[in-house]
């Protein structure tokens, strides 16, 4: 896939350029933050007025407007809200008053990908997506290690689409690595990815652990150790060394109890499943449901969260990490 790096971005491009980033949350903050201190003057925050995001942006420095407001004059809007927000925040404010031939700079391509905005013609049509939360980007940035990311180019008006989306890429922090894709597999894949092993595979696999050990009579507290304190050991390891490394960086018994375990635990059925969650995600199932439970007021949704929230291991997590005040620290 074609990378690029800080040295075939133009900071000149995105400098001079009103950008307007829509939301200031995880990663609406940071990309803001960064593009200042990359030398965009012209950074402006949309935010309804009296929400929180509005004040803390405001406390920051940025000028604060309503989205529709700000779009009018925006050479680049930057979608930083949630997926679900945005195609009601693109018909009714961006749509009406962006100007032509502005830049539309989604940060993740669910809402396009799945035909949830469908922009003006007009309009470039951009992705920048760094490969993590806001936060790490910032932090990333601050300390000078940058960060890489994934850029696409769905339409290209201007036919200066892409040296803006390399320009921006590199403002926000990612000089290290913009790999190219499109907005079909970066949306995809990065569903995938959190469905399957990230937020839903993970979390489930170290509750049904968990729950294991305690129904079979050991101590919760041991439960907890062994089932989700030290996972973030390991991934740390596999974060920095690769799977491989990791297995160097175990113990032997470890090591071969993960080669023999691990394949009866990600069994077939397991492999199967994984194939009807992607499929589920490239028909646009989980999408069509995921929009309809928004509309019919996140009930099940909420439901769920509560559920998740009150599981026996969030007890036991609360206890253990009140003895461990070394994991608050930056």
């Amino acid at each position: 896939m074609p990378t690029y790096t800080a040295a075939d971005a133009e900071l000149a491009i995105v400098r001079s350029k009103r950008v307007v980033i829509v939301g200031y949350g995880n990663q609406g903050e940071a990309h803001a933050l960064n593009l200042r201190d990359s030398g965009v003057a012209n950074v402006v925050v949309a935010a309804r007025e009296g929400s929180t995001s509005g004040d803390k942006a405001r406390a920051a420095g940025f000028p604060v407007l309503s989205t529709a407001d700000s779009a009018r004059e925006a050479d680049v809007v930057a979608l930083g809200a949630p997926d679900e927000a945005l195609p009601e925040i693109y018909a009714r404010d961006l749509a009406p008053n962006m100007k032509r031939g502005a830049a539309l700079l989604f940060i993740h391509g669910f809402a396009l990908h799945y035909g949830l905005i469908q922009p003006r013609d007009d309009l470039d049509v951009i992705m920048v997506a760094p490969a993590g939360p806001g936060a790490a980007l910032r932090a990333n940035y601050v300390s000078g290690d940058g960060y890489i990311g994934l850029i696409a180019i769905h339409r290209d008006v201007s036919d200066r689409a892409k040296p803006l989306a390399l320009s921006y890429g590199a403002a926000i922090g990612l000089g290290a690595g913009m790999i190219e894709t499109t907005f079909r597999d970066e949306t995809e894949t990065d569903l995938f990815g959190e469905q399957t092993v990230l937020c839903g595979g993970s979390a489930e696999l170290v509750r049904a652990a968990f729950a294991t050990l305690v129904n079979a009579g050991y101590a919760p507290e041991l439960a907890y150790f062994e089932c989700l304190h030290q996972l973030k050991l390991l991934v740390d390891l596999m974060h920095t060394r690769g799977i491989a490394g990791m297995y160097r960086g175990i113990s032997n018994t470890a090591e071969y109890g993960a080669y023999r375990t691990g394949p009866r635990v990600i069994d077939a059925h397991v492999r199967a499943e994984m194939s009807r969650v992607l499929a589920d995600i490239q028909s646009g199932q989980f999408a069509r449901d995921w929009m309809d439970e928004n509309a019919s007021g996140r009930t099940q949704f909420t439901a769920l969260r509560e559920r998740a929230a009150a599981h026996p291991i969030e007890a036991v997590g609360r206890r253990l990490r009140a003895m461990m005040p070394w994991l608050n620290k930056p």
